[in-house]
């Protein structure tokens, strides 16, 4: 398989909660909105709340998809159409079998709703049973332990942490702690962390 076929242009992944669609250069208004708040960018490599900052990663996302190194989705609230954050596939190996899930933000408001929870599901029922993926990788800041603590009610495997790992935009070097789903582990976290989805 091939990142054009995997990943095609109109690709959209819903639950009856959110709609996982292709990252447009139109999301930015949408992403400048729901930014602004500094804590959201704590443990994450840039400060969006930048607006030059989210310009320039809106624009590396697309790169990064016309590269064929990551797919980035808008994370859209189905009930109301509101844009609510930014998630990715990325780091794509077709032939190890092995993809990421990251770049993944939410606006402060959209915190807490179960959206991410959604949002996993999605991308991690993509890769698995339409792209054939055996490993789904995710990393964090080591020091993140809200997303530390998603990541273990989601079912990963915390594997090791690689220490001075990523730049920070605040000038610290970053410790990244990785997770990962295996293919023979996601029937049974489907059937039970993700019971109820749809």
């Amino acid at each position: 398989m091939q990142f054009k076929s995997a990943f095609p242009d109109a690709l959209s992944l819903e639950t009856e909660k959110v709609q996982l669609r292709l990252l447009t250069s139109t999301d930015f208004d949408s992403f400048h909105k729901i930014s602004h708040t500094k804590s959201i960018w704590t443990y994450f490599t840039k400060d969006l709340s930048i607006e030059a900052e989210l310009r320039q990663w809106v624009a590396d996302a697309l790169a990064d998809k016309e590269a064929g190194r990551r797919y980035p989705f808008a994370i859209v609230e189905k009930e109301t159409g509101k844009v609510c954050g930014s998630t990715s596939l990325g780091s794509i190996s077709f032939y190890d079998r092995r993809i990421e899930i990251g770049w993944s933000w939410l606006g402060e408001e959209f915190m807490g709703t179960g959206f991410n929870k959604h949002a996993k599901f999605l991308l991690l029922q993509y890769a698995f049973e339409h792209v054939g993926i055996i490993r789904v990788e995710i990393k964090t800041d080591n020091l993140n332990e809200r997303a530390k603590k998603a990541l273990a009610k989601i079912g990963a495997t915390p594997e090791g942490v690689l220490r001075s790992h990523m730049q920070m935009f605040n000038n610290r070097r970053r410790d990244s702690i990785y997770y990962s789903i295996l293919n023979n582990e996601w029937p049974q976290i489907k059937e039970s962390i993700f019971k109820g989805i749809q």
